[in-house]
């Protein structure tokens, strides 16, 4: 639909539009331009661009078609509530929310607004939606969810380090869902992957903030013996990935990153990538404002896996990458 049509849609119906019962979605007014907010874990970034682009693709446009309203954590988690709580009085129609704390953050404060969310790992661990196939609240999104990544990235590891024993696993303390020892839920899903492998897992959470101790964290791996190193897909290793691959190739530890995490400079990255679900967001937004519910929009999942070699932090490691692995990567770094 071109803004032509849109606005001719919206004088074409009356301005009088009725909500839906219940918790769900809101119909959205078709006498006005869709105002939607943006909720995200870290600063801007390509994102930006993604969303714009992709809400032209489906015939609205920012500043004109729509609106749209971002706010950004920055990386603090005690941001998100106060951020999600702009949003709601600003009255937007749909708020997107990337990151788990800005999801859990967002669903707390409204039951109202609907939710559309992505760079969530586990929805429904993390009490987002009630299942993948039926939401059942206001909230449902796109995950890049892959039951299978967490121990193929392990079986990388060892197809590098035959040998290798223990592994250090990466992640921070941003992520809602922490049981009584502390682990998130995509904390849990490694550890219970390097057992399946007889492998011990070694986990350090840095803290929430502009300057996590990454070198603290690895120091204190390398410490309890860990050989090699699994980045987690959680918020701060994400910000901040090129840190973390130089402080570990400086300390001749051998990284695997998350899908889409090549250009950090690790050693390999492999799975999904949560730039993928960015763009899918927005066909789901369109439907709610279309009036369907997000009770019944089924979460979306991007299962696109990609495997990137870097030989020259490999030659920095001193470590030779097996040729099978080369030969099966999408893309090498030479």
């Amino acid at each position: 639909m071109n803004r032509r049509q849109f606005l001719l849609s919206a004088s074409a119906l009356s301005a009088s539009a009725t909500s839906l019962p219940g918790v769900a979605a809101r119909a959205q007014p078709v006498s006005k331009a869709p105002k939607i907010g943006v909720l995200i874990n870290g600063g801007p970034g390509p994102v930006v661009g993604i969303l714009q682009k992709a809400f032209v693709g489906v015939g609205y446009a920012d500043g004109q078609g729509m609106t749209l309203e971002f706010r950004y954590a920055h990386g603090r988690l005690d941001r998100h509530r106060a951020l999600a709580s702009d949003l709601v009085q600003l009255d937007v129609d749909v708020i997107m929310t990337l990151g788990g704390p800005a999801s859990r953050a967002a669903k707390d404060t409204t039951s109202a607004i609907p939710i559309v969310f992505s760079i969530v790992t586990d929805p429904v661990a993390l009490g987002l939606v009630v299942s993948m196939e039926r939401p059942g609240g206001n909230v449902t999104g796109v995950t890049n969810l892959d039951p299978e990544q967490a121990v193929r990235q392990l079986e990388l590891a060892r197809s590098l380090l035959p040998k290798v024993t223990r592994v250090g696993i990466l992640s921070d303390t941003t992520i809602p869902g922490v049981d009584g020892s502390g682990l998130a839920p995509i904390d849990r899903a490694n550890v219970a992957a390097a057992h399946q492998l007889g492998i011990e897992a070694v986990v350090r959470k840095v803290a929430d903030g502009p300057s996590p101790d990454y070198a603290g964290a690895l120091d204190d791996m390398i410490k309890h013996g860990a050989e090699a190193l699994v980045v987690l897909e959680v918020p701060m290793p994400l910000r901040d990935g090129k840190t973390v691959a130089e402080l570990a190739t400086a300390r001749r530890l051998p990284t695997v990153f998350p899908g889409g995490q090549s250009g950090t400079g690790g050693l390999i990255a492999y799975g999904t990538s949560v730039a993928d679900t960015w763009p899918c967001m927005v066909p789901l937004v369109d439907k709610i404002l279309k009036g369907a519910k997000p009770a019944e929009l089924p979460v979306q999942t991007v299962l696109k896996r990609e495997l990137v070699v870097n030989l020259v932090t490999a030659r920095a490691l001193g470590l030779t990458v097996p040729d099978k692995i080369v030969r099966h990567a999408d893309r090498v770094i030479e």
